[in-house]
């Protein structure tokens, strides 16, 4: 069965600079044109007007969405909806690590999942929740939570989300496998699964220096970065100051 790609109606211009390291977006945006982000993440503006609501959207549906989200996903209970005025206007956003930035479109019907801290911006037909990731979860090492993207109102969207160092996509085709750790994991699409491994056996685990792992299968797409932040963290370790 071949599904209908549907463009985007209307869809502001963007600009990312500094990339892979330091990477910035800007979004110009016509008058009355409107992006939902991250709390924080604002650099620069101009011509915008901004407001703040939960990020689980209004109603004690949404009260519970985003205490979800800010609890178990890491992400922001709010989000701040920026809006451009009459003459239009533009706004600079920037992540809270250095890395990169990347955007995909999402078609009615499909949603991404997008590892927790990686959320940057969306249009504002764009909905995201926390989806817990079931039993297997507790064996990754990360969250058990990602963060799920999609659409309500028949019209593709898009988002934009950041990684820790540069990102790459990989497209899975169907029969190929591939195995990700799971420190390295952005996004993938819901037309792939996956299943939570090791790489070797328990002298490996152990010893090897590599941890637990994603293997993912079907047919889509999975963004990966470059760095690893838990890695740095425990790096770093040894050379904090000793407690008094």
């Amino acid at each position: 069965m071949i599904k209908a790609v549907l463009k985007l109606r209307h869809i502001m211009q963007e600009h990312i600079e500094f990339n892979p390291s330091y990477s910035l977006l800007t979004l110009s945006c016509n008058p009355g044109e409107a992006v939902n982000v991250e709390p924080g993440a604002m650099v620069s503006m101009s011509g915008m007007s901004m407001q703040t609501g939960m990020s689980g959207g209004g109603g004690f549906g949404g009260f519970l969405k985003s205490m979800a989200k800010s609890a178990f996903g890491g992400e922001s209970f709010f989000l701040n909806t920026y809006t451009a005025g009459q003459q239009g206007g533009w706004v600079s956003l920037a992540p809270g690590q250095p890395g990169d930035i990347q955007h995909t479109d999402i078609q009615p019907g499909r949603q991404i999942f997008i590892q927790s801290g990686s959320y940057l911006a969306s249009t504002t037909n764009i909905k995201t929740d926390t989806k817990f990731q079931g039993a297997k979860g507790f064996f990754s090492g990360e969250s058990l939570f990602f963060i799920r993207a999609y659409t309500e109102d028949g019209q593709p969207g898009r988002t934009w989300f950041n990684s820790f160092g540069a990102m790459k996509e990989i497209p899975i085709q169907p029969g190929q496998i591939i195995t990700i750790d799971t420190g390295h994991v952005v996004a993938f699409d819901d037309t792939v699964s996956y299943e939570i491994g090791k790489v070797g056996g328990m002298k490996s685990f152990m010893f090897g220096g590599e941890g637990i792992v994603m293997h993912f299968s079907g047919q889509g797409r999975v963004w990966i970065q470059t760095r690893n932040l838990a890695s740095l963290a425990s790096n770093l370790i040894p050379f904090w100051p000793p407690r008094n």
